[in-house]
């Protein structure tokens, strides 16, 4: 019982701190390099996430970036579809489509 009430508090507080910047500050009170910088933080999140599904495959989670990689194989094939497209539905659908084409190959 205690751990949860832990648990409970610590995901309050944190709640609290990040929520306080969205209805405590105005966003024309930001400072114009921080608002730059800020735009950043979501693409830099995103591809942290995804380079390490992509780059390390496997049960023993080894960097893989050779022909083998299948995943890589899909994320190129995202990334062109995405930047010849900016469409992100036709993007998540090529990408799923040559990972499975690939798994299915090898």
């Amino acid at each position: 019982m205690n751990l949860w009430l832990i648990v409970l508090g610590m995901g309050a507080a944190s709640f609290t701190i990040r929520m306080s910047m969205l209805v405590f500050v105005h966003h024309s009170t930001l400072p114009s390099a921080f608002r730059d910088a800020l735009r950043f933080v979501m693409p830099a999140v995103m591809t942290a996430i995804i380079l390490t599904q992509v780059f390390y495959v496997g049960d023993d989670e080894r960097f893989e970036a050779g022909l083998g990689n299948e995943r890589l194989a899909a994320a190129l094939a995202a990334a062109l579809v995405a930047w010849l497209s900016n469409n992100v539905w036709l993007t998540i659908g090529v990408g799923m489509a040559v990972l499975w084409l690939a798994q299915w190959a090898s």
